[in-house]
């Protein structure tokens, strides 16, 4: 799909009008995104550990290792995208350390 400027400004669709607004789009590089679900499952490591006992006994120590490896693989997308973000910013020649 390519991105054009003359795309319409409205669009009928069956009986109605739907008008498209002219807004510039974000420019999200996922850092704070990718920062706040690997704090999420950091929290859930944290609030189960102290149920290892019960969830050992029903079968469902997994639920901790997958927050533990949600963290995990948090923090190597957290370094990706800032990673991301260093290249696009000096492409663009913009300095974001």
């Amino acid at each position: 799909m390519e991105l054009r400027d003359d795309q319409p400004m409205q669009h009928e669709i069956g009986n109605r009008t739907y008008i498209v607004a002219d807004v510039d789009p974000l420019d999200v590089d996922g850092v704070r995104t990718v920062e706040v679900g690997s704090a999420l499952w950091l929290l859930g490591f944290l609030a189960l550990l102290p149920f290892y006992g019960e969830l050992e006994a029903n079968g469902r120590v997994w639920w901790l290792w997958a927050c533990l490896a949600g963290f995990g693989l948090g923090l190597f997308g957290l370094e990706y995208c800032r990673r991301r973000r260093k290249a696009r910013a000096e492409r663009d020649g913009l300095d974001h350390g």
